[in-house]
Order: C-alpha cells, then sequence, then structure tokens
C-alpha cells in the first residue's frame, strides 16, 4: 500500500501481536460456520486469547484426574483463586462466572498461555450440581459435556 517501509512495519509489531500467533485459534471457516455463531451460548470477557475445547470440570481435582487420563477439560469456576490452580493448570481453558480482565482466572491464564473467559454474567456456575446453567435459556450443562472457549472473543460454545 506504501503506507511505510517493511522495516517501518517490522518495527511497528509489538511483542503481544507475535504472542497472540502462537495460541490455538478457530479456524477462519470454523468462525463463520453456522455451527458456531449458532451455538454460542455466552459471551463474557475475553481474559486470555486462544481456543479450547474439552469436557466440563467444576472441580480442580477432577481436571487434574481427567488430564492424568488423556481427557481435554474447560474448568468452570464461579471465581477461581490460588487453590484452584492444580486445575486450572490441567485445563485446556477456563470460564469464570465472575471476575474482570485483572482477576486471578485472567491474569494466570494468560500467564500460562491458556484460554480464559471471565466475567460470564451470562452463567451460573453450581460447584455443588455440577451444573452450568445460561441465565437466558435456562439450558444446563453438566459435568462432562463438552463445550468450547473462544477466549480471544470471550464466547462460550
Amino acid at each position: 500500500e506504501g503506507i511505510c517501509s517493511k522495516s517501518e512495519a517490522l518495527l511497528k509489531v509489538e511483542p503481544t501481536h507475535v504472542e497472540q500467533l502462537l495460541h490455538p485459534t478457530f479456524s477462519p471457516d470454523a468462525l463463520k460456520s453456522d455451527a458456531y455463531t449458532k451455538g454460542v451460548v455466552a459471551k463474557g470477557l475475553p481474559g486470555s486469547p486462544g481456543a479450547a475445547v474439552g469436557r466440563l470440570v467444576f472441580t480442580p481435582k477432577q481436571a487434574e484426574d481427567m488430564k492424568a487420563n488423556g481427557e481435554s477439560v474447560i474448568l468452570a469456576r464461579e471465581v477461581t483463586s490460588p487453590e484452584d490452580v492444580g486445575g486450572m493448570w490441567a485445563a485446556a481453558g477456563i470460564v469464570t462466572a465472575r471476575g474482570g480482565m485483572t482477576s486471578h482466572a485472567a491474569v494466570v491464564a494468560r500467564g500460562w498461555g491458556k484460554p480464559c473467559v471471565c466475567g460470564c454474567s451470562d452463567i451460573v456456575v453450581s460447584e455443588v450440581n455440577d451444573t452450568l446453567t445460561i441465565k437466558e435459556t435456562n439450558e444446563v450443562f453438566t459435568a462432562g459435556d463438552i463445550i468450547s472457549l473462544n477466549g480471544t472473543t470471550g464466547e462460550v460454545i
């Protein structure tokens, strides 16, 4: 386009731009598909970029046990705390009902390069019942259900 030289363009690339390229993502075709667009059940804050697909779990112990058995898991919590880090490490992605961009879940996930959707007020997480309920539709997901996270956009699919 002639706006700047190749050297000038390279100088405008920040380390965070390169880092974003290293995270797993959904393909552009998948993002445009009906399955994706109609499958979005909730939206929160994009706490940490990347895409993850896995079985839903509600405790760090569940995440660690299922990961040890070769399963990909998504850890759902109302909010995370330092006691959850074992499960957070085991999880392919993390979703929380509360918290912001500087919440424990978001900061730890970004540091580890794991996708995270935080502050997702569209959901209710019950660790007692092992359920994740979508407020608007009352759709209930239980432990073991497969869900996807897009930490770049904050979408739960």
